[in-house]
């Protein structure tokens, strides 16, 4: 059964195609794709499928929620982005706020991602704790992901690829450095630097290393460090054969 969005104006539309390009022309601008894309990810990943509460409704704007202990520093995000909101009273928080995350991901190289919005603000920020906590392994990772959200082990995989964006802060989670070698593209090699081991310079957080305890999750780092990298290869060589 093909998945049904909402419906919007085509005014609405209209302008969520005006913020976007108003988004990515900050985003790039100021290199702050990381923390917006983290932005995005912390207001959508508390959703909880028992109660159907938390998720991608525009409450990471309050300060309630900014003061759960993983959102440390996102009040920079939420700075960054309102100058930008205020332009476009109309969208909601919620619409406004993952956009901001398919723009970063697009800015820093990765797929264009199909944007439908629709979504609704919420008033009610969710209970603290339904984000997975960096220190902790795999059976932690499929409680937050599978049990809370209703996600798979692929889901938990190829969503920890994220962390080929950006790097920790001491001050925001404890840990301080950048996963990859350039924190700012968008690309496969956090699952090679994690199958390559740990490097000076780098980081590897336990939820990292716990991707290959197990032969299934392990399997699925190994196949995203080999696929992209054959892609790029392929694209490399078209991009010269035009050349010549």
């Amino acid at each position: 059964m093909a998945k049904s969005y909402p419906n919007v104006s085509e005014k609405y539309a209209a302008l969520i195609e005006k913020a976007r390009r108003k988004i990515r022309g900050m985003v790039a601008e100021k290199n702050c794709a990381p923390i917006i894309l983290r932005l995005a990810w912390h207001g959508s990943g508390t959703y909880d499928q028992e109660s159907k509460t938390g998720g991608p409704l525009g409450t990471i704007r309050f300060g309630q929620e900014l003061a759960h202990g993983a959102n440390a520093g996102l009040d920079i995000a939420v700075n960054l982005l309102q100058p930008i909101k205020e332009q476009f009273p109309e969208l909601s928080y919620a619409d406004f706020y993952t956009l901001a995350g398919v723009v970063a991901v697009e800015v820093t190289g990765g797929p264009t991602i199909p944007f439908h919005p629709g979504r609704k603000d919420h008033e009610t920020c969710p209970v603290e704790g339904r984000l997975p906590d960096a220190t902790k392994g795999l059976d932690h990772l499929r409680c937050v992901f599978t049990k809370q959200m209703g996600l798979t082990d692929k889901d938990i995989v190829v969503l920890s690829g994220a962390h080929t964006l950006g790097r920790c802060h001491k001050d925001r989670s404890g840990f301080e450095g950048a996963w990859t070698p350039n924190p700012l593209r968008f690309d496969n090699s956090y699952f090679q630097v994690l199958l390559e081991g740990e490097k000076d310079g780098l980081i590897m957080l336990p939820s990292d290393k716990a991707l290959l305890d197990e032969p299934k999750t392990r399997e699925l780092v190994e196949l995203y460090a080999k696929v992209c990298a054959v892609f790029c290869l392929v694209v490399t060589w078209l991009c010269r054969k035009k050349s010549e």
